[in-house]
């Protein structure tokens, strides 16, 4: 995941949609990361985009124990990743697991393909991936909030760690429906510069056929826009 320095961070989370959002419809649930977050241009970059808040804001935690004993220390970690999945409710958050572009859904069925060995002798790691959903009234402080809270009073079994990055990414379900909305705004604009040029003057949009793209425009808001350009050229006569 990127690291967000003042703002938030979107991979695409399939099969782990919240309910009556987005699962019954099928969308993706993408977050923003290096690979598909932009960098802000005022030259290259669009002037029109539809900002949209955030779904959720998401981070890496390290589930980490080194007890000595081996099936201890498994044991330990188990116990510690089910109290994790019994407290995420009632703390507001979700748990899943990181994949090369996706977010996984993550259950008790998994605990023993999650617990691999760490970098240290004696130790053993479950990476997850925890995310809460972002309201309206939502500060950044807030929304990471309850997530820190969540790994700090999560009962832990023996000598486990719940250990939250410093990393957060943002998360937009389904951003490809709003393309419709994206291309309206590009033409509401389109006739604007066609009016102010005059009838002496035809604008043309290109790029329209391109997908998506997006960029961070606040701490838990992102930019859409499709790449496109306008060019005003003097009608023939």
């Amino acid at each position: 995941m990127k690291s967000l320095p003042v703002v938030a961070a979107v991979l695409a989370l399939a099969c782990f949609v919240p309910p009556g959002r987005a699962q019954e419809a099928g969308l993706e649930e993408i977050v923003v990361t290096g690979a598909r977050l932009t960098e802000y241009d005022p030259v290259k970059t669009p002037y029109v985009t539809l900002k949209k808040r955030a779904d959720n804001i998401v981070t890496e935690v390290r589930v980490v124990c080194d007890t000595r004993d081996l099936s201890q220390r498994k044991a330990e970690l188990k116990a510690t990743l089910r109290n994790m999945i019994k407290a995420a409710p009632g703390a507001g958050v979700e748990l899943g697991l990181e994949g090369e572009e996706v977010i996984g859904r993550f259950d008790e069925t998994m605990l023993d393909a999650v617990i691999k060995p760490d970098s240290k002798p004696d130790t053993s790691v479950a990476l997850l991936v925890v995310k809460t959903r972002v309201a309206l009234t939502d500060t950044f402080d807030a929304a990471t909030g309850r997530i820190t809270t969540f790994a700090d009073k999560a009962a832990k079994a023996g000598r486990t760690e719940i250990l939250p990055t410093e990393d957060w990414n943002l998360t937009l379900i389904g951003p490809q429906r709003y393309r419709g909305d994206v291309l309206n705004l590009v033409a509401e604009d389109a006739r604007k510069v066609a009016g102010t040029f005059g009838a002496d003057y035809a604008v043309t949009a290109e790029g329209l056929q391109l997908p998506l793209s997006w960029y961070q425009s606040g701490p838990l808001e992102l930019a859409l826009y499709v790449p496109y350009r306008l060019t005003v050229t003097p009608r023939p006569h």
